[in-house]
């Protein structure tokens, strides 16, 4: 696409403008993704640079440090212990003792039977008992390996020798420091500036302690584990424990992206699902934004009376639980419900519509219905933000005699787009991710008679509730549906960092402040 400069898009008119910002955004799209694939091969090389240096200086520490030093290499917390800061060398050689018990009760039998998930499958052996008339064979259950565990509970030791690495690591930086400072007499740091460094200097780290090993242990670990189960043949028929599962290496990404696996379609499926989860995440966002912006101008509006009123019947919609609303809706319109009835009754329609039966019909339905489910929220957001709009600027608009349109076309929605360009973004992401208001209505359906087998995969169905499919029913594929979990963070990612790199407000921050 050819690049004008400054002059020509001024000259241009307005349709034009638009087409050409329009082309200009999907022509950026390419080298976008380009510097972002530079980005992660700088990080991948800077992390591996960082490895050898790290690699260098324990090496060098060892040469050049003392007995004290060396012997920490072996034993966590010696050198400390030996120069005086005895808490923090009880705190490595503590750590050092629970992981080598670990490792030796329990840690090496995980990671030793990692690699192949398990080899003895639970079975049923014959044995000899003393019964009432003396010895018979009785027939028992000897239980197997649990594939399961082993790959839940090698993830955990894994993670564990991480972490040992990391502190022993620190221990040895540690008695590098320690010797620097005492080489220019200064004194080291006691157990009591230590803690009280902790509630005074590195407050910040004592507090975010807790929320980060939550994190690393409740979001973090189960993604990892979540990743892992795509390379692996985990179903309803491998389920770990009565029946082993292995690595499978690439078969799960190869079958869902194949057209025909087997006579079952996963790659149209994804393709198809994947495209009205795209189409549905546009509408869901951008007619509940411009329609929860519009209600909002019209709630605050001089001349408007019982505002509170109006705004406290929205937002009954936000206190009510979806989980009511939602399936209150979908019984209204079904083919039995209130809404044909009334139809009927009022002769408007002579027979019952099949509101959620109708493929087209049905789509159309969940974006209307989430329209009255999203306007209430974004017209709170709204109203705050048109609230902080300076009065100012609509006066000199209205006194250049511009007319309303043109107030909401130059002032508000640029100043909306600008504050409110993250949150677009974070809520078309959300939306491709939205189970509750397609389960809740509609389930999904109706089912795609084109698509059998590939878990009941109905018209309206998101990704995030195929994954869901995948994961129940009667024949369940854990290993697929952690191949759709990842396919779907990576398209998420892309259609992310593409466009916040683009956003307004990314771009030029200091506008506005």
């Amino acid at each position: 696409m050819k690049k004008i400069d400054g002059l020509e898009y001024l000259k241009l008119s307005k349709w034009n403008k638009f087409v050409y910002r329009f082309l200009s955004f999907f022509a950026a799209i390419p080298g976008k993704l380009l510097n972002l694939c530079k980005g992660i091969g700088k990080a991948v090389v800077k992390f591996f640079t960082g490895i050898g240096r790290s690699l260098q200086d324990i090496v060098t520490t060892f040469v050049h440090g003392d007995w004290k030093t060396k012997l920490s290499y072996l034993f966590m917390g010696f050198g400390n212990i030996a120069r005086g800061q005895v808490l923090r060398g009880i705190l490595f050689l503590l750590f050092e003792i629970v992981f080598i018990f670990y490792m030796i009760t329990t840690g090496g039998y995980w990671l030793s039977k990692l690699p192949s998930l398990g080899t003895v499958e639970t079975h049923t052996e014959m044995v000899k008992e003393q019964g009432r008339f003396g010895m018979v064979e009785v027939a028992k259950t000897v239980p197997g390996d649990d594939s399961f565990k082993i790959l839940l509970y090698g993830v955990l030791t894994l993670f564990f020798v991480v972490a040992f690495i990391y502190t022993w690591r620190a221990n040895i930086k540690q008695n590098k420091i320690a010797e620097q400072i005492l080489k220019t007499g200064k004194p080291l740091k006691s157990g009591r500036d230590d803690l009280r460094s902790l509630v005074d200097d590195n407050f910040h780290r004592t507090l975010l302690a807790l929320p980060l090993t939550g994190i690393l242990v409740f979001t973090v670990m189960p993604i990892f584990f979540m990743i892992l189960v795509a390379f692996t043949n985990y179903d309803f028929e491998h389920d770990g424990l009565n029946h082993l599962f292995h690595w499978n290496g690439l078969a799960g990404f190869k079958e869902m992206l194949s057209w025909n696996s087997g006579g079952v379609k996963y790659s149209a499926a994804f393709g198809e699902i994947l495209t009205w989860t795209l189409i549905w995440a546009f509408f869901a966002t951008f007619t509940n934004y411009f329609l929860g912006i519009f209600v909002a101008m019209m709630i605050n509006k001089k001349g408007i009376k019982f505002k509170k009123l109006w705004r406290t019947v929205l937002v009954l919609t936000i206190a009510i639980p979806q989980f009511i609303s939602l399936l209150f809706v979908s019984q209204m319109f079904a083919k039995n419900g209130i809404v044909n009835g009334a139809l009927m009754d009022l002769g408007i329609i002579s027979e019952a519509i099949d509101w959620w039966g109708s493929p087209t019909l049905a789509r159309i339905m969940v974006i209307i219905i989430n329209i009255w489910i999203g306007i209430p929220y974004l017209m709170l957001i709204a109203t705050g933000i048109l609230m902080n709009i300076p009065a100012d600027l609509y006066e000199s608009c209205r006194i250049d005699g511009a007319s309303g349109w043109k107030q909401f076309s130059k002032i508000t929605l640029p100043y909306m787009l600008f504050i409110t360009g993250p949150y677009l973004l974070t809520s078309f992401t959300g939306n491709m991710n939205n189970f509750n208001v397609i389960y809740l209505l509609t389930g999904g359906g109706p089912t795609n008679t084109a698509l059998s087998g590939t878990s009941d995969v109905g018209h309206t169905d998101l990704l995030i509730t195929w994954l869901f499919k995948l994961t129940t029913g009667s024949n369940q594929k854990y290993y697929l549906a952690s191949v759709v979990g990842i396919l779907v963070f990576i398209v998420v990612a892309i259609i992310t960092l593409v466009v916040y790199n683009v956003l307004p407000s990314v771009k030029n921050e200091e506008d506005f402040q």
